[in-house]
């Protein structure tokens, strides 16, 4: 999804216009087109498939130990009021017949669904749906944990508060002693 700059630009105007702004003044004369271009970057992940990057895979032996990466930083743009929620991802996967894929490309497809509009729900779930299609796992467990600006800044104003969500796929799901090891190994 192009960002039609020239449109966004006179969108951006007329917002600061409806809030009693000047575009025209000296710090907002840019504005328009400073937001615009940070649109293309934050909502870059429409021209990515996030899963493509763990198409990257390696054969490890027979080995079906749980992978875990944790603390994964991704910031994304809550859908209902435009305003970011930052925070870290943790995900966890048992391969199937040695089938894995490298560490870093779970960290991409992450990034590449949290540069979208998005819901933490939404991004939890499609993150673990990605793994299940790619890899193929036994099982696959995906937590995230974010702050969201539209809880800090307005309505409720609850500086700090972190919003947790958990997809379980799999063996996750079925076997609670693999649920709670893995829960165990992330810390939470």
């Amino acid at each position: 999804m192009a960002v039609d700059r020239a449109r966004a630009e006179r969108a951006i105007r007329e917002f600061l216009i409806a809030v009693g702004e000047d575009p025209d003044r000296p710090g907002l004369v840019e504005t328009p087109n400073r937001v615009a271009r940070a649109a293309e970057e934050v909502l870059g992940g429409y021209d990515d498939d996030p899963a493509h990057h763990l198409r990257k895979q390696f054969q490890e032996s027979e080995s079906d130990d749980m992978v875990i990466v944790r603390d994964i930083p991704f910031s994304s743009l809550c859908e209902h009021h435009i305003l970011p929620f930052t925070g870290r991802a943790h995900v966890a996967y048992i391969p199937r017949g040695g089938r894995i894929t490298g560490l870093s490309k779970i960290a991409r497809c992450v990034t590449g669904f949290a540069r979208r509009l998005q819901l933490q729900e939404r991004l939890t779930s499609q993150i673990a749906d990605a793994l299940m299609e790619e890899l193929d796992p036994q099982g696959v467990l995906v937590v995230l944990e974010a702050e969201h600006m539209c809880m800090t800044m307005r309505g409720v104003k609850s500086a700090g508060a972190l919003t947790m969500t958990s997809a379980v796929r799999g063996a996750f799901r079925k076997d609670i002693k693999t649920r709670e090891e893995a829960l165990r190994l992330l810390g939470l």
